[in-house]
């Protein structure tokens, strides 16, 4: 051996050597397995669902609408001689509110009352004949039979006037009158209007979700606008399914109104106070996780996180009741959702008692 091979085998030889063995460490090292997160326990805080008691109250608009409106036109053709419409005011049932001319049909009835006289004088003169057989039945029927037409003669002829006389079909107040004396007006003229308002209909929807809390003779509140007293109406009925478009159902409620302090026609705002529900199954707001279709919780099984589809129902600041995945005694998690997937192992530290 040379001195060159010499001083090469004593210097970098055994540098060469630890270099390849620390490569061989190195090896070694990256070849341990892959740190597997399904395989670790994840730490939470859980929330045990308990029943509470909640009471709902919800706001919707409606609609103060007269309990009746009717549009006064008259039966039959004819020209004002007559006019009573007090425009504002509140008139009974069967006040008079228009006369129209009826002269004819007077003379008619005049004409109508002398031959029923002497139709009754012949049938009376013939009923005392018939007893003596001085005449036939049938002579005396005749008379008899012409009492009774003329008789339906004058009904008609008085039913024909009582048309010219256009009257109120129920209390209640009127509106502007729309003709003047001495107009010739038919069945399509608008005379005037008259409106029932006390009492008074209140109309409103509710939500789908609520109409099975809906129930007849329910009290119901509401406040109008200007006025910061509030009125009590009772529901009265429903309609009978609830409208595509909207979800929701049309409510219709009665308002006393005695004093006339209320509209037809003002705006409402209705306040519906639900009776409490002592077996709600409420939540933190956070153990809810937003779906594209629907809503999750994460559900401790058993150091499993078992994802649950849920339904919601009332919300506050800081609960939300779910009305369906859930039962009381089921722990749900409130913390570190985004980390967790389904099967992920956890462990509960903290019960967090909200």
């Amino acid at each position: 051996m040379n001195k060159t091979a010499a001083v090469f085998a004593n210097t970098f030889l055994p540098a060469i050597l630890l270099f390849i063995a620390g490569c061989a460490n190195k090896k070694d090292k990256d070849a341990t397995p892959a740190f597997n997160a399904r395989t670790a326990i994840m730490k939470v805080d859980g929330y045990i669902v308990t029943p509470k008691t909640i009471s709902e109250t919800i706001e919707v608009p409606g609609t103060l609408m007269a309990n009746e409106t009717t549009e006064i036109h008259p039966e039959v053709s004819g020209k004002v001689t007559e006019i009573h419409i007090s425009e504002g005011k509140y008139i009974s049932k069967g006040t008079l509110l228009v006369k129209l001319y009826d002269g004819d049909l007077q003379a008619q009835l005049r004409k109508l009352e002398v031959q029923l006289k002497i139709a009754q004088q012949t049938e009376d003169r013939q009923s005392q004949l018939l007893k003596i057989q001085g005449i036939s039945q049938q002579d005396y029927d005749l008379s008899l039979l012409n009492v009774n037409n003329i008789n339906a003669d004058i009904e008609i002829i008085k039913t024909s006037i009582a048309k010219t006389e256009i009257r109120s079909p129920y209390n209640g107040r009127l509106g502007l009158k729309n003709i003047s004396p001495g107009a010739y007006i038919t069945p399509s003229t608008i005379i005037t209007t008259i409106t029932q308002t006390d009492p008074l209909k209140l109309d409103f929807t509710v939500p789908e979700k609520y109409t099975d809390r809906i129930k007849t003779g329910q009290a119901v509140s509401f406040k109008v606008q200007g006025k910061d007293k509030l009125y009590t109406a009772k529901v009265m009925a429903t309609e009978t399914s609830v409208a595509e478009t909207t979800r929701s159902l049309i409510v219709r409620s009665v308002v006393a109104n005695k004093n006339a302090e209320l509209l037809p026609g003002t705006f409402a705002n209705v306040i519906l106070q639900f009776d409490p529900d002592p077996n709600a199954l409420m939540v933190p707001s956070e153990a809810i996780i937003p779906q594209a279709r629907g809503k999750k919780i994460i559900r401790y099984d058993g150091g499993m996180a078992s994802f649950v589809d849920v339904n919601t129902g009332v919300r506050d600041s800081a609960f939300v009741q779910v009305t369906e995945g859930i039962k009381s005694g089921d722990t749900v998690v409130i913390t570190g959702l985004l980390s967790i997937r389904p099967g992920t192992k956890i462990a509960v530290g903290n019960i967090v008692n909200q």
